[in-house]
């Protein structure tokens, strides 16, 4: 067998603290070489950047902070509130979360993950000289399937969508309407290796295609339009 990629978890970073150079550490504690994509956790990146407040333990004060987060709740159930957050993505309480975090705070999403990756990369670039791609990781639910995934909530140096639109595929028809998602298969594999409480807020994945290291995308990409969503 030739070719595949390779992932390697950065498990000997330990606890992020607020304040903490997220690219400093990566390159402390991991050699990279050229097209490597790192992933971080969103929760490692929430914690560097100051997002983790304080919150009352009681029902009220829980759908206060998500209300916070939220453009709009789309669903609810419960304590259960599916939100479109201020970033534009759809997930289960406005990704407030309390796994992970001391007793009575929350950690809330990054401000802009995309920035948040892109100062993660320029950082590694400017230490090391070698260029990457990274990945801010979560962990999302899916409708109509059942468990959860990790997927990108920003994106530097990598691709958010690979569009293959007007290539062939193996028995020469033309594809019309696929665009895979290679930020969310990113962030999918390299939580295999990171887990959910193992304390890993980093992992490296080695080998993939060079010609999907990309400057200018966004995981914005990633969100589907209103005018193209027939559940909203």
């Amino acid at each position: 067998m030739t070719g595949g990629i390779s992932i390697y978890p950065v498990g000997s970073i330990g606890e992020i603290q607020p304040g903490d150079r997220i690219a400093d550490l990566i390159c402390q504690h991991v050699s990279l070489v050229g097209n490597d994509v790192v992933v971080v956790t969103q929760k490692a990146v929430s914690k560097a950047e100051g997002m983790v407040v304080g919150v009352k333990d009681d029902p009220e004060s829980k759908r206060a902070l998500i209300l916070s987060q939220s453009r709009r709740v789309l669903r609810q159930r419960g304590e259960l509130m599916i939100t479109e957050t201020i970033h534009g993505f759809v997930c289960a309480n406005a990704g407030v979360d309390y796994s992970n975090v001391n007793p009575g705070h929350a950690a809330l999403l990054p401000r802009d993950s995309d920035r948040s990756a892109r100062r993660i990369r320029d950082g590694i670039i400017a230490r090391t000289g070698v260029s990457v791609g990274v990945v801010i990781s979560d962990t999302f639910g899916r409708p109509w399937r059942q468990g959860v995934t990790d997927v990108a909530l920003g994106v530097a140096g990598i691709a958010a969508i690979l569009d293959l639109r007007g290539t062939r595929d193996w028995g020469g028809r033309e594809l019309s309407a696929t665009e895979v998602c290679i930020a969310d298969e990113i962030a999918s594999a390299a939580e295999l290796v990171m887990g959910k409480a193992s304390g890993i807020p980093v992992a490296v994945i080695r080998g993939i295609d060079p010609a999907w290291l990309r400057e200018s995308s966004v995981a914005k990409e990633v969100i589907r339009p209103h005018g193209g969503d027939l559940f909203r």
